[in-house]
């Protein structure tokens, strides 16, 4: 039995940093991979190169396993950078203390509200944030927001947490604080701004004349746009820590070697020197967001749902297949690439060949299942703005309607159809409600129009675009009937009839 990672075992020259005693100035949200893959290891790099309270409080929403192995392992855990060419092992060592909010939603607002606490840093997913993708606000009709309005002491979601623990600040006459969402919402800064002034706003009059104006003052929200492959563990990354570095190691996080952070340097209380991991600063984070939003987040949705739906258990699989490839390559090129202003300095060539490399990479084995949940949340900021652009200009976005399509069937199917374990797999917080009204609607028509137009699963404009609505049911029952390559080669087709090519 390998004896575990931990500070006494761990071997010289894989720890990020060599500072001692680190202070506790950042409090993190979401205590998963991508967090310890990402923001973990560039405040390790800011350690590494200059000395400073930042130390990280992680609080995971609900999963004990992780905390409890990490508090089994002086919380450190490896990070495991994957590629065709090797595996190369890091420790960022950057955790002074971590917790389950669920268990202890209080000790969630003390560490938010604590004087030391400079940057409060999220990766919740866009689910997290509990706001209507309707509509784009807070959703005041969802059971936790309802019951953290009325119960400060306890707050359950994660708008919630930061109201409260901003309140607990401003009570408590503490420094001024840095929000940093790093998830992948459009203008992100922007929208966990204002769905922090919703939910205040929904309090009684004294508390808001209270808090409105502070927020104001002394509280930042900069916009942040990350970008890292993460899959899940298994089994295979714990065996890889154990080969290399002789001990055993719990939670490991695998990662694709590529990373990018960039970010507005609005701070009201200072942070780490995350540019000397890389980190870009800039006045202008959304040509970047747009750009990873849309040309990979997009793109990388239609390779899950197809290659799931196809039998394709992880994202290299998938874009093998040279009908996935072509729809992807369709999708991003065609109809996300004309939507978006490319940053300065960015080739697009370069970007594209890239990221296709980045799919292709065999060693991480991202597993289609992972990338295609919570599609129901994601899609609403990726597919609306390119599809609206597309259809106000007289077409119809042939591989977007595509992407809703598979999506669908990978969640929803059709009465009798069988979308595959990999599809099966997909956690989504619409399945149940997308699922029932698809056993109890006739026709898939009706079906789609009902998700779209009545559900508004992406937004109304969208839902209201019946070319769209339409082409959408007509690629769920090729899906249905003849698989997806079918549908993929069906969306090439009309999108070459409509541009004469």
């Amino acid at each position: 039995m390998q004896q575990p990672i931990s500070a006494a075992t761990l071997p010289p020259g894989v720890r990020g940093h060599h500072r001692t005693g680190l202070g506790t100035g950042q409090v993190h949200l979401g205590l998963g991979n991508f967090h310890r893959a990402h923001q973990a290891v560039y405040t390790a790099a800011a350690l590494a190169e200059e000395d400073g309270p930042w130390g990280v409080h992680a609080f995971a929403s609900r999963s004990r396993a992780v905390v409890a192995a990490l508090r089994e392992q002086d919380l450190l855990s490896a990070v495991l950078e994957i590629s065709p060419g090797g595996t190369a092992v890091t420790v960022p060592a950057v955790h002074t203390r971590a917790d389950v909010a669920a268990d202890d939603p209080a000790a969630v607002v003390a560490a938010i509200g604590a004087e030391a606490t400079r940057v409060v840093t999220l990766t919740v997913t866009e689910n997290g944030y509990t706001y209507s993708p309707a509509t784009q606000r807070l959703d005041l009709d969802d059971p936790g927001v309802r019951h953290d309005l009325r119960d400060g002491r306890a707050p359950t979601t994660v708008v919630g947490q930061l109201v409260r623990g901003l309140q607990h600040r401003l009570r408590s006459h503490a420094a001024p604080v840095t929000i940093l969402s790093c998830d992948n919402l459009s203008a992100n800064g922007e929208r966990t701004a204002s769905l922090v002034r919703e939910f205040a706003a929904e309090l009684p009059a004294a508390e808001q004349a209270e808090l409105l104006p502070w927020l104001d003052r002394a509280v930042a929200f900069p916009s942040s746009m990350v970008d890292r492959i993460v899959p899940a563990t298994t089994g295979a990354h714990r065996e890889a820590v154990g080969r290399r570095l002789g001990l055993r190691d719990l939670v490991p996080v695998p990662a694709e070697p590529f990373s990018m952070w960039v970010l507005e340097d609005a701070f009201a209380a200072g942070r780490p020197r995350w540019e000397a991991g890389g980190a870009l600063f800039t006045d202008h984070v959304e040509p970047y967001e747009l750009l990873k939003l849309r040309l990979l987040n997009g793109t990388h949705s239609l390779i899950a749902y197809l290659g799931a739906l196809a039998g394709a258990a992880t994202i290299p699989d998938a874009v093998a297949r040279p009908f996935v490839e072509q729809a992807a390559r369709a999708v991003l090129l065609d109809e996300y690439a004309p939507t978006l202003t490319v940053p300065d300095g960015v080739d697009l060539d370069s970007y594209v060949a890239q990221l296709f490399g980045r799919w292709a990479n065999t060693a991480l084995g991202h597993r289609t299942s992972q990338v295609g949940g919570d599609g129901s949340v994601k899609l609403a900021q990726r597919v609306p703005e390119p599809a609206l652009f597309h259809l106000a200009n007289g077409g119809v976005p042939q591989h977007l309607a595509l992407t809703v399509a598979a999506y669908l069937c990978c969640v929803a199917p059709r009465p009798g159809a069988d979308p595959g374990p990999h599809a099966a797999a997909m956690r989504d917080p619409a399945r149940e409600r997308l699922a029932e009204r698809s056993a109890r609607t006739g026709s898939t028509r009706a079906f789609v129009e009902g998700v779209l137009a009545e559900d508004h699963l992406l937004t109304p404009d969208v839902g209201a675009e019946r070319a769209f609505v339409e082409r959408v049911a007509e690629l769920v029952d090729v899906i249905t009937a003849h698989g997806p390559e079918a549908a993929a080669a069906e969306a090439s087709a009309a999108t070459a009839t409509a541009t004469g090519a």
